[in-house]
């Protein structure tokens, strides 16, 4: 097995440090979005960013690992 290639380890923390270390920033009630507290609408987000970071990580690593 081949080490991961920094393109795709930088793609993996993104979400980690969008939600680790953002707090301050949206740590907010106001102002609503969709219906939804600010908060709510930030972790909501970041599942959906999370989950396409991660497929374009995948996708990186099953392109190198064709080569």
């Amino acid at each position: 097995m081949r080490k991961p290639s920094p393109s795709s380890l930088a793609l993996g923390l993104i979400p980690f440090i969008g939600m680790c270390f953002s707090v301050s920033l949206w740590d907010m009630v106001e102002p609503m979005i969709f219906g939804l507290p600010f908060n709510l609408f930030w972790l909501l987000a970041w599942i959906v960013i999370s989950s396409l970071c991660l497929a374009l990580a995948n996708s990186i690593e099953t392109r190198r690992n064709r080569e």
